[in-house]
């Protein structure tokens, strides 16, 4: 059962429902090729092709507190990374982690944190309805994208390069990226929403609706194009695209320190279960 915060947007959430949307996610990063390794007390993501730490980690931590036995899995877990020649990467549950001090222990064995954030959960879906008949300034469009094949054959490409420049990737990434992007689009499970400005591409956002729950992401938008709402409007699209009876729980991430994005999913009826760190063996 969710318990709203009456001041600061946030929720409180069971470990199980916590549980439930870390699994989420996980999956759902693990489109269209990464494998999900259930260990039992945590979960792993891996890439086989790409070693970017994003890629690989591991999430749901619930480990034993008995300091003999905590030092015993991380070294198991370690032991791990190095067997998949990936680097240690782990993310913390936002108030849910086991043992309550974990990560005091990975720092005190040389994580450290690289940026975490928040992660909002969907509480008021009528403040992030559908966008309404005459809504849009003019100039302004949006539309979802739901296969490869039916779609306008810029608008893959032009998803990816907004996804470049709204999140500083090189620009050499966007005929990959966008490669990727075709390639998820081929799972019915996603949705991308496009906005455009006098024919730009301006902003995007990905939504994955599986079991249950939706999970937001490559929520972005070009620098030139931001204050302007268009984050939330492509947020809001990717919600209504995505919409099914059975969705009990729409979340996302949001980085630590990004206040503007923050406060903009507020108004969108959003409220965060917690803050985490994002640590990295140094």
């Amino acid at each position: 059962m969710a318990i709203v915060g009456e001041v600061t947007r946030t929720l409180r959430l069971d470990d199980a429902t916590i549980r439930r949307l870390e699994r989420h996610e996980t999956d759902a990063h693990a489109i269209p090729s990464r494998e999900v390794r259930d260990l039992g007390d945590a979960l792993l993501l891996l890439d086989p092709r790409d070693v970017d730490p994003f890629w690989n980690r591991m999430v749901s931590i619930r480990w034993p507190g008995d300091p003999a036995a905590f030092d015993r899995r991380l070294t198991e877990a370690l032991a791990l990374f190095g067997l998949l020649a990936r680097r240690p990467h782990i993310w913390p549950s936002p108030d849910h982690a086991q043992p309550s001090d974990l990560v005091q222990r990975l720092e005190a064995n040389g994580f450290q944190d690289v940026g975490g954030g928040h992660v909002m959960v969907l509480n008021e879906p009528a403040a992030c309805g559908a966008i309404a008949d005459g809504e849009l300034d003019p100039g302004v469009s949006v539309h979802a994208i739901t296969r490869s094949t039916d779609t306008a054959a810029d608008d893959v490409a032009e998803a990816a390069g907004v996804l470049v420049d709204a999140f500083g990737a090189p620009p050499r990434r966007t005929d990959e990226l966008a490669g990727d992007l075709r390639l998820t689009l081929d799972d019915p499970r996603i949705v991308l929403a496009l906005a455009h400005v006098d024919g730009i591409p301006a902003a995007v956002a990905k939504a994955t609706t599986f079991d249950g729950c939706t999970y937001l992401s490559s929520i972005g938008t070009r620098p030139g194009f931001r204050g302007r709402g268009l984050g939330g409007l492509v947020t809001r699209q990717a919600v209504a695209s995505s919409a099914r009876a059975d969705v009990g729980y729409t979340y996302l991430g949001v980085f630590s320190g990004n206040e503007p994005a923050r406060r903009m999913y507020e108004r969108l009826g959003f409220a965060s279960i917690g803050e985490s760190p994002d640590l990295l063996l140094e």
